[in-house]
């Protein structure tokens, strides 16, 4: 049996009911609930999608621009997005405003220079930006403005965290809020301190859930992400999780949190001391989390991100209640078949024997944990489901495990006509065949893993 993120406790869910996050994110997500009816996985012609506009770690001039609708495999929509018209562009922060563009603010100078001033730039499409200031940011004897941080507020205003040192002591940095007076997001209130995260903290990154406002920002001395809470935007706040807290190592620093389809959150963070860019995920408002993993494809190459998140038109459906077979996208004689309670990919034609082609067909009904997602049936009526990674078809026992278990959201395949299914309750895991075998895996950022986890829906054989 493979070890299991932890699950919302009823209590939890109840608590999520209540709550409107309004992070860093995105304006108006709701949060995604675990087996109600607020289903968070994306309805049928609709799809998820994550922007990231990293700076690289080979070239701080410039930014590429990647979309995933995941949050784990990442794909580069353009390269070198945005250069600005003169020095540096590090520390991206991304949100969608309600005009409808896309704004980034990012540190404007080297880690070795001073830096008074946070950059601006926009875009329509994600892709194309335009430069619009650099903004000097008004503290006394400031000696570095850096990592400046977007959070649209619950009561839709607009602001920015910023981490500033003075010249009295140019490595130690205080977040500081500005509030934009305008919707144009060109005029600024006087910075003011957040209360109670006090000196040598920085790239504070704030989510708020319900009426409560959660900060996650690196203790520069100790080179750890810790964690604290606040009932007001500018604090104070009380940092409860210090040290290695949450499992992550020491030399993290740009956290980014996001809510996953299923509900669930996710840090990603910039393991600069080893390389690596990672991710982790906690399904008990920040308490535990998983254990940290490298993201595929683009760990080593991207540097310090955030994330938003969107629901936009055209994604995968399937029709539900209805029967279908599923054809490997990259090995078209091949289709999903139940051998001995197993999911293989064995060749499948016309002249097959009548057993072989009901092993091969299949009922899409709505997902068990999520009615936005889908699940799978077998004539018996059994259901497909991931047990130790190997997918295979087991009766439901009715627990809340097996309905996650057997709950799996449609992505994007490789071609017009295909699915990936991501299984539902281990997010970025994908359906995939190896061997002729079909397994619950992590994707590795190659296309042929992409091309092993397509699958086309098709007529049933039976």
């Amino acid at each position: 049996m493979t070890t299991r993120p932890p699950t919302p406790s009823r209590r939890a869910l109840l608590r999520a009911l209540a709550a409107l996050p309004a992070a860093a994110l995105v304006l108006g997500e709701a949060p995604g609930l675990l087996g109600t009816a607020l289903a968070a996985a994306p309805a049928a012609g609709a799809a998820t999608r994550y922007t990231i506009v990293p700076f690289l770690d080979s070239d701080d001039g410039t930014v590429n621009v990647y979309q995933s609708d995941d949050a784990t495999d990442f794909r580069l929509l353009r390269s070198a997005a945005y250069t600005p018209p003169s020095n540096r562009i590090r520390d991206a922060s991304v949100f969608k405003h309600t005009d409808g563009y896309y704004y980034v603010t990012y540190t404007t100078h080297t880690w070795q220079d001073p830096s008074l001033t946070i950059g601006f730039a926009r875009s329509s499409d994600r892709a194309n930006w335009t430069f619009l200031y650099d903004y000097p940011v008004p503290i006394t004897n400031l000696s570095r403005a850096w990592a400046p941080e977007w959070f649209v507020d619950s009561d839709g205003s607009v602001n920015v965290i910023v981490s500033c040192s003075t010249a009295d002591d140019e490595w130690i940095f205080t977040p500081y809020l500005l509030r934009a007076t305008n919707s144009a997001l060109t005029a600024w209130s006087s910075p003011v301190a957040l209360s109670g995260i006090g000196p040598n903290h920085i790239d504070t990154y704030i989510v708020k859930i319900g009426s409560t406002y959660h900060a996650f920002t690196k203790n520069e001395t100790a080179k750890y992400i810790e964690y604290g809470t606040a009932s007001r935007l500018a604090g104070p706040y009380t940092l409860t999780k210090t040290g290695d807290w949450a499992g992550w190592g020491s030399y993290r620093e740009g956290p980014s949190v996001i809510q996953l389809d299923n509900g669930g959150w996710r840090i990603f963070f910039d393991g600069y001391g080893d390389g690596t860019y990672y991710y982790s995920d906690s399904y008990d408002t920040f308490a535990t989390w998983t254990a940290p993993k490298g993201l595929p494809g683009i760990s080593g190459t991207a540097r310090h991100f955030t994330v938003i998140k969107e629901t936009v038109t055209g994604g995968p459906a399937l029709t539900k209640n209805a029967t279908r077979s599923l054809r490997s996208a990259n090995y078209p004689t091949r289709y999903w078949q139940e051998q001995s309670a197993l999911l293989n990919l064995p060749v499948v034609s016309g002249s097959s024997a009548a057993a072989d082609k009901q092993a091969a067909t299949f009922t899409v009904v709505p997902g068990l944990a999520d009615a936005n997602a889908y699940s799978l049936r077998d004539a018996s009526g059994k259901y497909l489901r991931h047990y130790s990674f190997r997918a295979r078809f087991d009766a439901d026992d009715g627990t809340s495990t097996f309905a996650r278990d057997a709950t799996f959201i449609a992505r994007t395949g490789t071609t017009s006509d295909a699915i990936r299914f991501e299984s539902y309750n281990y997010p970025g895991y994908y359906l995939r065949h190896y061997a002729y075998e079909l397994r619950v895996e992590r994707p590795d950022g190659t296309d042929l893993f992409r091309q092993d986890s397509s699958f086309v829906p098709v007529s049933p054989w039976a």
